[in-house]
């Protein structure tokens, strides 16, 4: 019912910058949350920064002032403006989107196939 596809990853020395995007798509359903989590081979999934349907913004410690969420809800699309960034940044960035379907009271889980980040120093 709901695709979440990412784009703009790549490879970045650091102190560079990069914006990733994720856009979801499908029918009948409202996004209550939509953020970022950062995956590395061996490591379990973690959450970079999330944002609610009336924008409230939560960070990981380690990206605060660095990496910024937004949100724009009448495209049902997410950013992360992501600065300063640095070698262990590097991971695989991973859509997260929390939705409800029109007339149902069960929330679903839905992500991204995943857009590669690497910060070379």
């Amino acid at each position: 019912q709901v695709q979440l596809v990412e784009s703009g990853g790549g490879l970045v020395q650091a102190g560079g910058s990069l914006r990733l995007s994720c856009a979801a798509s499908g029918s009948l359903f409202s996004i209550n949350v939509m953020g970022w989590y950062r995956q590395v081979p061996g490591n379990q999934r973690d959450l970079v920064a999330r944002i609610t349907s009336g924008s409230i913004t939560t960070y990981a410690d380690s990206v605060k002032g660095r990496f910024t969420i937004s949100r724009d809800n009448a495209n049902n699309t997410v950013y992360l403006q992501m600065n300063s960034l640095k070698p262990e940044d590097t991971g695989l960035y991973y859509c997260y989107a929390e939705v409800r379907f029109i007339g149902s009271l069960t929330s679903y889980q839905y992500w991204g196939q995943g857009t590669q980040v690497t910060v070379s120093s």
